[in-house]
């Protein structure tokens, strides 16, 4: 074993030596002590090259595990595994602002007093909702809990009613039942209709003296078609209305604008559900309202005051930089012409054209590929408009080894890209790239051939 190489010549090897930055010199030296080790063990003398090659597959590996920048090459634009909504620059800026130094979080500058951190977006989402008030929290399911917690526990902490449409008793990603949250906030599940099919009379019903709630739920990733009904949200405003008991919507996507100006059919929209006299309405922030994470309540001003009052908010309050970038992200959807800064809507609105030509610039600067420039779908993904396509433009590569193998190759690159393995060829759709990406995708395709 003394043939092998000393720790401080592999740390010195400038492949490894660039880790350093990435992972810091702690874990790099682990990696090296783990790789000689192995070395030991094997009871075998490697070159140095092969235990070079060992110390830097370890050393990618564990890039791997942390938190990285990949490349969505998939044509999904809000993709959940890939972190969802990519942030626009401004919101970008606003978080180096807010985060590398002190902040005026709860801070009075005014009054020179203790202010609150619920009061930094309350101005923006009333002015880009019309709602009388709102309150931002950590995620969307943190929201439906909030309101949930508010209104459906009694004083003595008993649970009261929430009266749900059977065909609206949703799971979304990561295993999000709602019939668990509604059960986790102490409320009690009254189910109504029939899965395809849910009438007024329904809800009429099931109101009881304990009766808290009425909610309304977005199918986000499905949709029931055929032989089907449903109560409107004016509609299920207007039992509230007559019944004295808020009505509660959890529309999911959070769009602020008509998305057919991109292509994309109609989704209901936060000002629709507010028009309609709905109570409460819950959304998320970094869906089609393009900003970080963070779940939404907007509303009327008292409903909102209640969950305010509660104590779970604490547990469930957002940091300065979500306060920042989400502000960031409202401003520029209350400018029309900055809407496009907005990396989603960026994206949506690429002309198909623009996206061929730089598919065809690509093919010709990687000539020695099998590529192939060619229309595919993409999609809104992120939740929203399950069944809505997006046509796009996919640079179609044959890889050696076939489809996996070259995606597997394409992940594992610097940068990391992530695309779609069809048959013998791997689909990378251009639309989900930043143009400006474009050369940096170019060599991770030649160093994945």
């Amino acid at each position: 074993m003394r043939g092998l190489p000393a720790v401080h010549r592999l740390l010195d090897e400038p492949r490894i030596a660039r880790f350093v930055a990435l992972l810091g010199a702690p874990l790099v030296k682990r990696h090296v002590d783990a790789a000689l080790a192995a070395a030991r063990a094997s009871g075998e003398v490697p070159g140095e090259d092969a235990l070079a090659g060992d110390v830097l597959a370890r050393l990618a590996a564990e890039r791997r595990r942390g938190l990285t920048g990949v490349l969505n090459a998939t044509g999904i634009l809000l993709h959940t595994n890939l972190g969802r909504a990519p942030l626009a620059q401004e919101a970008l800026d606003a978080i180096a602002g807010a985060a590398g130094g002190a902040s005026n979080l709860e801070y009075d500058l005014d009054e020179g007093t203790r202010g609150s951190r619920y009061d930094r977006l309350g101005a923006l989402l009333r002015a880009a909702t019309g709602a009388e008030d709102a309150l931002v929290v950590n995620n969307g399911a943190a929201a439906v809990l909030l309101v949930l917690d508010t209104f459906a526990r009694a004083p003595d902490g008993s649970a009261r009613e929430v009266v749900v449409a059977r065909g609206q008793l949703i799971e979304i990603g990561g295993g999000f039942r709602l019939p668990d949250v509604l059960a986790r906030s102490g409320a009690t599940l009254v189910e109504v209709g029939a899965t395809n099919k849910v009438r007024a009379e329904d809800f009429w019903r099931a109101l009881t003296p304990r009766t808290a709630l009425l909610l309304r739920a977005h199918p986000s990733n499905y949709r029931v078609e055929g032989f089907v009904a449903d109560v409107s949200g004016a509609e299920l405003a207007a039992i509230g209305a007559r019944a004295g008991v808020p009505v509660v919507e959890d529309l999911g996507s959070g769009a602020l604008t008509d998305l057919r100006a991109y292509g994309l059919p109609h989704e209901r929209t936060v000002q629709d559900a507010l028009a309609d006299g709905i109570d409460l309405v819950a959304f998320s922030g970094d869906k089609l309202l393009g900003g970080p994470q963070a779940g939404i309540v907007v509303g009327r001003a008292a409903a909102i005051a209640r969950m305010r009052a509660n104590p779970l908010l604490r547990a469930l309050r957002v940091g300065a930089t979500t306060i920042a970038a989400l502000g960031a992200t409202l401003r520029l959807q209350l400018d029309p012409r900055g809407r496009e800064r907005i990396p989603f809507y960026r994206m949506a609105a690429q002309p198909l054209d623009a996206l061929r030509a730089r598919g065809e610039a690509l093919r010709a600067r990687l000539d020695g590929l099998d590529l192939r420039v060619e229309e595919t779908d993409g999609y809104a993904g992120g939740g929203t408009l399950p069944l809505a396509p997006l046509r796009s433009i996919a640079l179609a590569w044959r890889p050696r080894g076939g489809a996996n193998a070259g995606a597997a190759r394409l992940r594992r690159g610097d940068p990391p890209v992530v695309a779609r393995a069809e048959g013998d060829r791997v689909l990378i759709d251009v639309r989900t790239i930043p143009p400006e990406r474009d050369g940096a995708l170019a060599d991770a395709l030649e160093a994945a051939r």
